[in-house]
């Protein structure tokens, strides 16, 4: 990613929360749930992670960075919440959008993650109908359909209470 480039998508990082409502279900274009992308890559302990091996299973799937302030705030939030509802069914994925992967790999060790980390690019965005703005987060239910979008800063206190609402066993 150039310079340039992450100018612009920081700049977007700080705007997103007044420019977005932080919440939108996913819709196709006949009305109905939109069934997440599925996409498989290599998580940063080496292991494969494929979007559709989490059907049964709630999945937050947040796109962001090192470098964008309101995702590392989110971050000890998330694995918190891998601790407490990972056995009712929900599975974090994070999707690091740096374009090298020592820094996330830094992060990730720092806030001690316990849910998979990807590294992602332009390409895995345009699938998810591009990142614009980071952080950038989707509720995948567990039969693989986008249930909610969630950009900008977010209120934690209210994606916690959808997720509790979404869970497969409670």
């Amino acid at each position: 990613m150039t310079s340039g480039v992450r100018v612009i998508l920081v700049a977007l990082c700080l705007a997103m929360p007044a420019l977005l409502t932080p919440a939108a279900t996913s819709f196709a274009g006949d009305g109905n749930l939109r069934a997440a992308p599925d996409f498989t890559r290599t998580d940063l302990e080496g292991r494969p992670l494929a979007l559709d091996g989490y059907r049964g299973k709630l999945v937050l799937l947040n796109f962001w960075a090192t470098w964008c302030g309101p995702c590392l705030t989110e971050i000890p939030r998330f694995a918190a919440w891998q601790n407490t509802y990972g056995a009712a069914g929900l599975q974090i994925v994070g999707v690091a959008m740096d374009d090298d992967a020592a820094p996330v790999r830094r992060v990730y060790g720092k806030y001690h993650l316990n849910y998979p980390v990807v590294m992602g690019d332009a390409e895995l965005g345009e699938r998810f109908g591009g990142v614009l703005g980071l952080p950038l987060s989707y509720l995948i239910d567990p039969h693989g359909r986008i249930v909610g979008r969630y950009q900008g800063e977010l209120d934690l206190k209210q994606l916690e209470s959808r997720i509790k609402s979404l869970l497969p066993r409670r």
